[in-house]
């Protein structure tokens, strides 16, 4: 490792890699917003439209908003892409190992991409979910109460699991009132029915995601496992998109060193002796590929972030494995975690989540093979 780290042309790489990743991600982050919360806000009812989002978060937290959580989907994806390309690389060379020249089949390539696809998913799932709760936050609106004076104090329960959160207490008042018929030993029942988890809003229902979007938050309320919650929609979503991006890229780059190699005399024997595809070309599949895989695992990407999106108390989640709850769906459903309620939506916001991904997925490439070739140059 150290001699790595003293290698030149080694940390060029990491370098030129970790820049092209920020710079992509930052381009189409307000691309991923928009996406986002199209799915978070999608009914049967009604399609939530690009301008109603942009009027929402432009309300609540100005254009700025459209950014909110880059800093952690940057900090992931820097990490997760690097094991995405290099788990790929590993694999390939496996498969490359003994061959004439550095040939990969498709089929090889797509087989390659859904294990690193897998492997991303599994390190990007913290960032991506803390990412989310940061993105619808900026789009809801936080009810305030006016008066600081009379603010009541938190019960222990509130102040142990969700810290500066507030019940409502006209709907603390109305439970009380309702439940005042029954018999009752305890003389104070309001603050009897604040130490109870399930009444931590005041009436019985989960906290809004808006006051659970900071990652200690997180942790407290839903505990470490909610960071990696419906993990198989997104195992099946980045093993499908991992799959068709290096599939398909690998197929187009074939096609057009074969099409290169058609007016050359004498007719190369194998690649290698086909002079190198320009980057802007390169670049150019990558989009597209990216794009394809976009579209092809949309599903997933709608089912695991509304999913993301639902405030799940860790008590309440201790109750379903105690009680051996079942999932909803049919077969297929519970093996890939996609709700039946979510059948009719999955496909909201995939015209921006195929715009992001070929956008980023072009500037990635685009400006890695820039800042190699500058530093490199420089060494």
């Amino acid at each position: 490792m150290e001699e790595l780290l003293n290698n030149p042309v080694f940390v060029s790489h990491v370098i030129a890699a970790s820049g092209s990743v920020a710079i992509g991600t930052a381009i189409v982050y307000p691309l991923d917003t928009i996406k986002a919360l199209i799915q978070v806000g999608a009914s049967s009812r009604k399609k939530l439209t690009t301008g109603e989002v942009l009027g929402r978060v432009k309300a609540v937290s100005g254009y700025s908003g459209l950014y909110s959580g880059l800093s952690w989907l940057t900090l992931g994806r820097i990490s997760s892409l690097g094991v995405r390309f290099g788990v790929y690389e590993i694999l390939t060379a496996f498969y490359k190992d003994g061959r004439v020249d550095n040939y990969v089949h498709v089929s090889e390539a797509l087989c390659a991409g859904m294990v690193s696809g897998a492997l991303e998913c599994c390190l990007n799932s913290p960032f991506e979910m803390i990412k989310l709760r940061k993105q619808v936050a900026a789009a809801i609106p936080i009810p305030t109460i006016s008066n600081p004076a009379t603010k009541p104090a938190p019960a222990p329960i509130i102040s142990r699991l969700l810290p500066g959160y507030v019940p409502e207490k006209a709907t603390l008042d109305r439970t009380v009132n309702l439940l005042s018929v029954l018999s009752s030993k305890n003389i104070n029942m309001a603050e009897a029915l604040k130490n109870c988890p399930w009444m931590m809003t005041g009436s019985g229902m989960l906290p809004e995601v808006t006051h659970v979007s900071r990652p200690l938050d997180i942790v407290r309320l839903e505990g470490w496992r909610s960071l990696w919650r419906n993990l198989r929609s997104g195992l099946a979503r980045d093993s499908i998109f991992g799959g068709v991006f290096f599939g398909t890229w690998q197929f187009m780059q074939l096609a057009m060193l074969n099409w290169k190699a058609v007016g050359m005399d004498p007719p190369p024997e194998t690649n290698d002796e086909v002079p190198p595809l320009s980057p802007f070309a390169v670049s150019l599949a990558a989009g597209f590929s990216g794009s394809l895989a976009a579209i092809a695992s949309h599903s997933f990407d709608t089912s695991r972030t509304r999913s993301q999106c639902v405030v799940l108390p860790r008590y309440l989640a201790m109750e379903r494995r105690l009680l051996k709850w079942r999932r909803p769906g049919n077969w297929f459903e519970r093996f890939t975690g996609i709700h039946p309620a979510d059948r009719n939506l999955l496909l909201r916001g995939v015209s921006a989540r195929m715009a992001r991904s070929g956008l980023a997925s072009f500037a990635l490439v685009g400006t890695y093979f820039i800042a190699v070739d500058h530093l490199v140059s420089n060494l």
